[in-house]
């Protein structure tokens, strides 16, 4: 039996051929996030039946988007995302939850992150409130039917939060900061480490941010908001390195917002909502159509959120290791023969 051409090739140019796709840190950083892009096509294509609920066809702010569209929509997502990653994680030798989920602290981190989204979601709208540029209508729910579909929406935005966080820093993140990180060390920069997590952090944010375009109702000033909270999520995973923190308070702000305060999300409304409410005056102060996220007051407290980071979360990972989510001697076995 005939030796294939790969095999028929001189030792030096099979040595070329694979350093093309692999380099000392395993499968090279580019290759890595196509292939995972990739995954995730084929199996969201799989699912996109299940996805195509999520749609808000048909969905007005009158009625608002039911929570079972939602659900199934964002569980499908997050199902992509997950296969996605475990695929690359088992090309990579590595473990799922290197990936931004492996934090001893993690419960901890998801709390802190929950009330600060809560929290700072409520001193907007309320803001809002008192310079005139929102009204409220009146409760809307009581009783125990607010409490079932207060618990609903929480496990709602609980899938979002996962399924974005996934989504935008979690593979993607983790990869884009080694492979800037490895080319920063082969032409002996300082602070590789430093330079390759905020430049894939920036890269995601961007991408977070102009993926909001998609949606319904969004504003300018809604976009750049959504790429500044991103910086600020990034900010936590360089804190804490995990995705906890962001996952808790992605999933609260998200909640508090739609649920509790009733106003609109990058201009989508949901069905049985706490209190109805309405903006008033121009859309630069209200946010209007938007929902408080399009509104100029969203940018002081997206800065609050920033601090609020830096003084809650102390640095519990040494920016000297080699990998953003993983201890060094989890990340020495994590490579590609």
């Amino acid at each position: 039996m005939e030796d294939s051409p790969v095999a028929q090739a001189p030792k030096h140019e099979r040595f070329r051929l694979h350093s093309i796709f692999v380099g000392p840190d395993g499968l090279r950083a580019g290759w890595a996030v196509l292939l995972f892009l990739f995954f995730l096509i084929c199996l969201s294509k799989l699912l996109a039946p299940v996805m195509r609920l999520s749609t808000p066809a048909h969905v007005s702010a009158a009625t608002g988007m039911p929570a079972s569209r939602m659900i199934a929509g964002e569980a499908a997502g997050l199902a992509a995302v997950l296969g996605a990653t475990w695929l690359m994680s088992r090309l990579e030798r590595r473990k799922i939850s290197d990936y931004g989920l492996t934090d001893r602290q993690g419960s901890r981190h998801f709390v802190l992150g929950a009330v600060s989204g809560a929290v700072l979601l409520s001193v907007l709208v309320l803001s809002l409130n008192r310079a005139g540029a929102l009204v409220f209508d009146g409760a809307q729910l009581f009783g125990w039917a607010a409490f079932a579909h207060s618990a609903i929406w929480l496990c709602a935005f609980l899938l979002v939060g996962f399924f974005e966080e996934l989504l935008f820093r979690g593979y993607a993140q983790y990869t884009i900061s080694r492979g800037v990180r490895g080319m920063c060390r082969r032409v002996s920069l300082r602070q590789a480490n430093a330079i390759g997590f905020w430049t894939a952090a920036v890269l995601t944010s961007f991408c977070f941010g102009f993926g909001h375009g998609s949606n319904a109702g969004e504003s300018p000033i809604g976009l750049v908001a959504a790429g500044l909270i991103a910086l600020v999520f990034c900010l936590s995973i360089w804190r804490t390195g995990s995705l906890w923190w962001a996952i808790g308070f992605h999933m609260a702000w998200d909640w508090a917002e739609s649920f509790l305060y009733g106003v609109g999300d990058s201009g989508t409304m949901i069905q049985h909502r706490l209190l109805a409410s309405h903006p008033t005056g121009g859309a630069l102060i209200s946010g209007g159509a938007t929902g408080p996220e399009g509104s100029v007051l969203a940018l002081p407290v997206i800065a609050v959120a920033f601090c609020a980071v830096i003084l809650t979360l102390p640095r519990t990972r040494s920016t000297g290791t080699s990998e953003p989510y993983a201890d060094e001697s989890s990340a020495a076995t994590a490579r590609v023969d």
